[in-house]
């Protein structure tokens, strides 16, 4: 039987390039399929500011194992189809929310196509990455004020977890209380802005986005909940347990663009924001030297804690039923990656918080002991600031200073994000009053 040159030129071409890797036996040519949400920021060091400064592609090009390896990076905007990429088998390491990665287990343990988590990238031990944020002219002041309100969230998601604990707290019915619109967040953006729903409740970077643009105010600081909350790195077990070099060479990328956002903070902010089309004020809000988020690839205790505390929240959803948390982590290819120096992460406290200038034209920010100190220097400066950064005075979480809620007590200046914050401090404390930012600026002058 003769055999076409065209088909023995396939036919030999065919074992040399593999799709997918876990599938890719012995080919010559391996691809690597990393799902990632550039818009969700605290991703970024296994994501957007690693695919930008190509040290994973650096780490598989230094395995010298005879393959040549390539990178298919996928952007999504939730983690809900990341997960069902890699059941599928056609994502091998995936980036997302604490909520999503409990999802990711079950549906992993539920197909047969278990994953782990294998890292940490962005957290705030407080919960300060989701916020409930209101449109600009709402006179809704506190969580009571949403009975019987709409409310946009994604269900499933961390934002949606702090809603509904939130509500709990407030003595609403997250179920019955509201009315819930389950909408992704771009979609429950343009609804706050169009006026069809009375609040949003989401994640990095969302909040803080519509915030700087003028199109909401914040009315609930997710760190108020005092309960940690993280995105993090997920991989399919077959494919770590397949190709543990390359799950351990994408590790040690992630944690070379930690070192690279910690020690650059103004210029990875920057980098995220020409990928990402985000302003760069709001990217260095979450990710600066001071940001809401702190970034480390350890897999912290107080993590797995929270994660196995939020379980209860996805159950009463019916969204997952029981699940087995201590098996889904899974940090060995973490300690391996990064060595030595992996024993130290797990106990390394974020960095104190503080308030923040962002000079136009400066390649760094300038840190002030007190939010009076930096108001004193913007009242000076105004016409040279591009951005001015306050941690609320009760949960540290960071805010814009010209969208927070300000309180003068004698004679200190107190910021805070939301207006139930700052109502409980003057709750407990006789004389304060709130004040608008100029008065603020004036007094501080």
């Amino acid at each position: 039987m003769r055999i076409r040159p065209v088909v023995v030129t396939l036919l030999l071409l065919a074992p040399l390039t593999a799709c997918g890797s876990a599938q890719a036996g012995d080919s010559s040519t391996v691809t690597v399929t990393v799902g990632y949400q550039s818009k969700t920021i605290n991703t970024v060091t296994a994501g957007t500011l690693l695919r930008s400064l190509g040290y994973f592609e650096k780490e598989l090009n230094s395995l010298h194992d005879g393959k040549t390896y390539k990178v298919d990076w996928q952007d999504y905007a939730t983690g809900a189809p990341i997960t069902a990429q890699m059941t599928a088998g056609k994502i091998d390491i995936g980036s997302m929310g604490d909520f999503p990665l409990l999802i990711n287990a079950a549906r992993g343990k539920q197909l047969g196509k278990p994953t782990h988590l294998v890292s940490v990238t962005g957290y705030n031990l407080r919960g300060g990455l989701n916020t409930i944020v209101t449109s600009p002219d709402s006179k809704l002041a506190s969580l009571k004020d949403l009975r019987g309100k709409k409310v946009s969230t994604s269900v499933g998601s961390a934002a949606d977890g702090t809603l509904v604990r939130a509500l709990q707290r407030a003595g609403i019915d997250p179920d019955k209380g509201i009315e819930k619109l389950n909408q992704q967040p771009a979609v429950g953006a343009s609804a706050l802005t169009a006026g069809s729903t009375d609040a949003l409740s989401q994640f990095v970077a969302w909040p803080g986005l519509l915030t700087f643009q003028g199109k909401a105010k914040a009315l609930y600081d997710g760190a108020e909940l005092n309960l940690p909350t993280f995105h993090g790195v997920t991989a399919r077990e077959d494919f770590a347990k397949q190709r543990p070099a390359v799950l351990e060479a994408f590790l040690k990328a992630q944690a070379e663009a930690t070192d690279y956002l910690n020690g650059h903070p103004v210029d990875a902010a920057e980098k995220v924001a020409e990928a990402t089309g985000l302003p760069a004020e709001v990217v260095y809000l979450y990710n600066g030297a001071h940001g809401i988020a702190t970034f480390d690839p350890a897999v912290k205790p107080q993590l797995v804690s929270a994660l196995k505390q939020d379980v209860s929240v996805l159950k009463a959803a019916k969204l997952t039923g029981d699940i087995d948390v201590d098996s889904f982590v899974d940090d060995q290819y973490a300690k391996k990656a990064l060595g030595a120096d992996y024993a130290k992460r797990p106990a390394a406290a974020p960095a104190a918080s503080a308030s923040e200038v962002w000079p136009k034209g400066a390649a760094k920010t300038q840190s002030f002991r007190t939010p009076a100190e930096l108001l004193a220097y913007v009242s000076t400066h105004k016409s040279g600031i591009r951005a001015a950064y306050v941690p609320d005075a009760t949960t540290g979480t960071l805010w814009f200073a010209d969208k927070a809620v300000w309180v003068a007590d004698g004679d200190q200046l107190l910021p805070f994000v939301a207006p139930e914050t700052a109502q409980a401090y003057l709750s407990a404390h006789g004389g304060a009053r709130v004040i608008t930012y100029d008065d603020a600026l004036e007094r501080a002058s």
